[in-house]
């Protein structure tokens, strides 16, 4: 990258950001009119592209509005923003799955043409690199000796496995291409790891609300839950959970750690030390669903259990479905103690990960792309987060609260308790919008008031259409 332009960007970014600050705490406040881009490269001493490209920013993020002819206005009110959430204790729940029917109407209406799908916690295609992904997937097959036709190494494609150990230093990692096992999606990893250290009937926590997939897996392996209760700002409650293994014999956890669906949450460090040694002493494996620790809006990629992990029971999983590419199916575990079952069990299941997207997607890691993609994604999904947040305090009912995601996809509502989160769904998909009702988030369909959507998709006319009329609908339930 050329010099200049990169202490540009990194000028107009720090000149948006001191904006930001001033705003959020109502130093600017709506209304204010801003210095023009004239005015505001005078006083800064830089150019009229800094200042007009920090303007561009805040505007994108819906801090600021420019109004013809009159100049640049503060839009943003921090007092107008939804309450943050307030997720209430519960009692341990050993219930069997009773949300099978309206999870299987949610998934239908994920593949509907027509409907905006605000159900759905995937990138959309506009922020996928398409054309890029084609050319080092051509380029892989090239490099290959066989064109990607054999079979791949049993543990997985070993640049992939360098990339991945590669990429772990930002998390404070410690690991080799040996300690990595490659898997078809991060939802197999999950499965593997599972598999490997519980049998059908044991009992394993996670935390509540959580992503419905999970519920899949456990009924699938004959696996008994427990719900932990998760704050919305500090993760897993793990007083909750230290009293519980003094009751239960809990054979394993499985928790996500970092910007967990769907609350958003981000369990801080020394939480996560602490999880990871409260474990430990009781010699319980955790089970970390990473997925979207990558996909972060501050300034540096937040640690894992895995960071902390000094006995190697955290067994961390993850992939690029939600960062990358959904449809190629890398995914990949890093069991620890567990490896070489891990890597028997995918012997026994799968036999080996498929050639081609393992190759292009590690030299997609080794070529540098998926940093600057990453870049790019990031901030694009810090500004839609923002915007959602905005559409939502216009067009909800002022009693509406709604999660503070740090990173991820997604975000958990929580409505008046007249509102009925499926009877919402079912109304809102007359009008071809797409929702996830909180039912599906635990095994009691407990969070009846609540709702998830995603951000994934940038926000456009239409999205903003609908955030109006799902706020009409939950208007009319209230």
């Amino acid at each position: 990258m050329d010099t200049n332009l990169y202490k540009e960007e990194f000028l107009y970014a720090r000149i948006a950001e001191r904006f930001e600050t001033q705003i959020e705490n109502n130093i600017l406040k709506t209304g204010d009119k801003l210095l023009s881009v004239r005015a505001l490269s005078k006083e800064q001493g830089i150019s009229i592209s800094t200042a007009f490209k920090a303007y561009i920013e805040l505007e994108n993020k819906g801090y600021i509005e420019a109004r013809a002819k009159s100049g640049y206005f503060v839009r943003y009110n921090p007092a107008k923003i939804p309450k943050s959430l307030d997720i209430p204790k519960m009692e341990a729940s050993f219930e069997n799955i009773g949300v099978d029917e309206i999870l299987r109407m949610v998934y239908r209406t994920m593949s509907q043409e027509g409907v905006v799908k605000l159900s759905q916690a995937v990138p959309s295609s506009e922020l996928i690199p398409i054309a890029k992904l084609a050319k080092v997937m051509m380029e892989a097959i090239r490099k290959s000796p066989t064109g990607c036709t054999g079979y791949e190494d049993i543990q997985g494609n070993v640049l992939l496995r360098k990339q991945i150990a590669k990429y772990a230093f930002s998390w404070n990692g410690n690991i080799t291409e040996n300690d990595v096992v490659t898997t078809q999606g991060c939802m197999e990893a999950l499965v593997f790891c599972l598999q490997a250290v519980t049998e059908p009937g044991d009992t394993v926590a996670i935390d509540s609300p959580t992503y419905f997939g999970i519920f899949n897996i456990m009924k699938s392996l004959g696996l008994k839950v427990l719900e932990i209760p998760t704050d919305p700002n500090t993760g897993a409650d793990l007083e909750y959970l230290e009293k519980a293994i003094e009751k239960i014999p809990i054979k394993a956890c499985l928790f996500v750690t970092n910007f967990a669906n769907p609350l958003g949450v981000l369990m801080p460090d020394h939480r996560k030390k602490q999880l990871v040694e409260l474990l430990a002493k009781n010699q319980i494996p955790l089970i970390e669903d990473d997925i979207y620790g990558e996909m972060y809006f501050g300034k540096t990629r937040p640690k894992t259990c895995k960071s902390f992990d000094k006995e190697g029971l955290v067994m961390l999983c993850s992939s690029v479905s939600k960062t990358l590419a959904p449809g190629y199916r890398v995914g990949w575990c890093i069991p620890g103690k567990f490896t070489e079952k891990v890597i028997s069990l995918k012997l026994i299941h799968s036999v080996s990960s498929a050639t081609p997207t393992q190759a292009a997607i590690g030299l997609f890691f080794e070529t540098g792309r998926y940093d600057l993609h990453m870049r790019k994604m990031r901030k694009a999904l810090h500004t839609q987060c923002l915007r959602y947040i905005q559409s939502i305090s216009d067009n909800f009912p002022k009693e509406t609260k709604v999660s503070r995601p740090q990173g991820g996809y997604v975000l958990w509502i929580e409505m008046n308790k007249k509102v009925n989160a499926f009877e919402l769904f079912q109304k809102a998909i007359k009008e071809n919008i797409s929702i996830s009702p909180g039912q599906i988030f635990s095994t009691d369909a407990r969070f009846t008031n609540y709702i998830r959507i995603s951000f994934g998709t940038p926000y456009n006319e239409e999205i903003e259409k609908s955030l109006q009329k799902l706020g009409k609908l939950v208007q009319s339930m209230s």
